[in-house]
């Protein structure tokens, strides 16, 4: 069965929130800086050490 990656990271993220209750400004801040690392000069480093 294949999945798609932003529905598996919807549901991941939904059951972190629902589970854990984290602060939903400690939410945002993690997804605001993803975001923006993915688009920063960091971004062909971070994907050489993810893979």
């Amino acid at each position: 069965m294949d999945v798609p990656l932003w529905l598996a990271l919807i549901v991941v993220g939904w059951l972190g929130v629902k589970l854990i209750r984290p602060p939903w400004w400690l939410v945002a801040v993690l997804l605001l800086g993803g975001y923006l690392l993915g688009d920063s000069l960091l971004a062909p480093a971070i994907d050489t050490a993810v893979k």
